[in-house]
């Protein structure tokens, strides 16, 4: 192929490029329209939709504790949601964080158990470290099954879940389960492995700063080095790609890799910071709804961020809307699911903005 054939294939430097204020604009706007929504089924149940909203956020940010337990609900999302957003950069669609996010933190807790009496210095980079490789080396069978043998990563993922979960409840069932034998957990971690608290007396830990700190070093990677640019590329256009001179397939499976490594860091996270041990219902769905919390930040860090906060507001203020406007449970999860559908939409809202009306003859 030429290399006029092969620049034309190369996608515009526009697409390459991080979304500015546009994408907050429709974003808003489409937020805006779910919530209205929202109200008008609020007021077909019978109650005062400004008494629900406000519930919700005093809920979700009224006071330090419902912040802190916002920001909480959060972390795991922040992770998950960096992770299907890199491999989703890359061209791959990783939704294996799930399982990718039960290894990690299994292996995270089993080295935490190991080094009861080290310092917290050794212990907690040692099982980030376990965590993060553990996630890594699951997906990157999906994605050498990928690049090897062509399977669907969409269908390896999903199955590779069911493997990891269930492997893991084998563990805390058997050779990891607590010496009481009642439930299937391991022992509780020593303080040495757990993170103290980052707001004094709320559950919010150390761990919220280390998810900062990813979604910095994630957008950093994905818009200032050389790698993210060449994984956006791939993601675009591998043909084109490839024929530029690019590894592609090395660059697909690191891009497997970086996702089930920040999998791996979500489950960690829940360990030290939550549960202070391996249980088996250790995640309520958040490798999957970082699915969701991916696609509303546009795979985006900085968008992962705030999708993440926003959705863990709406689960965290939905209990408080629940118990002080009387709405059931059930409309809650439908006003979460309209601003999903909504903000994942939204580009309807730029192509309507765009659109030019067919002059007349």
């Amino acid at each position: 192929m030429s290399a006029t054939k092969t620049e034309a294939l190369v996608p515009p430097r526009s697409r390459l490029l991080p979304k500015g204020s546009g994408a907050l604009l429709s974003s808003l706007v489409a937020i805006f329209l779910a919530l209205l929504i929202g109200a008008i089924l609020i007021v077909a149940w019978g109650a005062n939709p400004l008494t629900a909203y406000l519930a919700l956020l005093d809920g979700a940010f009224g006071s330090w504790n419902s912040l802190a337990e916002t920001l909480l609900r959060a972390i795991p999302l922040i992770f998950t949601g960096l992770a299907i957003a890199i491999a989703f950069r890359g061209g791959a669609f990783n939704l294996g964080a799930e399982g990718q996010l039960f290894l990690g933190a299994t292996a995270a807790a089993f080295v935490g158990l190991a080094l009861p009496d080290m310092p917290p210095l050794v212990v907690i980079p040692a099982m980030i470290v376990t965590a993060a490789v553990v996630g890594a080396l699951w997906s990157l069978l999906a994605g050498a099954l990928k690049m090897r043998f062509g399977a669907n990563e969409l269908i390896t993922t999903i199955m590779l879940n069911y493997i990891a979960i269930l492997f893991v409840s084998f563990l805390l069932r058997g050779p990891l389960q607590e010496a009481a034998g009642y439930l299937p957990q391991t022992e509780r971690l020593a303080s040495n492995a757990r993170f103290p608290a980052l707001i004094e007396g709320t559950r919010l830990h150390f761990g919220f700063l280390l998810a900062l700190l990813a979604v910095a070093g994630c957008h950093f990677a994905l818009w200032h080095t050389t790698w993210g640019f060449k994984l956006r590329v791939v993601g675009l256009n591998a043909r084109a790609a490839f024929n530029a001179g690019y590894k592609v397939t090395a660059i697909t499976i690191s891009a497997f890799l970086v996702s089930g490594a920040l999998a791996g860091l979500a489950g960690y996270m829940e360990v030290v910071g939550v549960q202070r041990r391996m249980i088996e219902n250790l995640s309520p769905g958040f490798g999957y709804t970082g699915i969701i919390v991916a696609l509303l930040g546009r795979t985006n860090p900085i968008g992962v961020l705030a999708a993440a906060i926003l959705f863990a507001a709406l689960q965290v203020g939905g209990t408080s809307m629940q118990t002080a406007s009387g709405v059931p449970s059930t409309l809650t999860t439908i006003i979460q699911g309209l601003v999903v559908l909504f903000v994942i939409g939204r580009g309807a809202f730029d192509f309507l903005a765009k659109r030019k009306p067919v002059a007349s003859t």
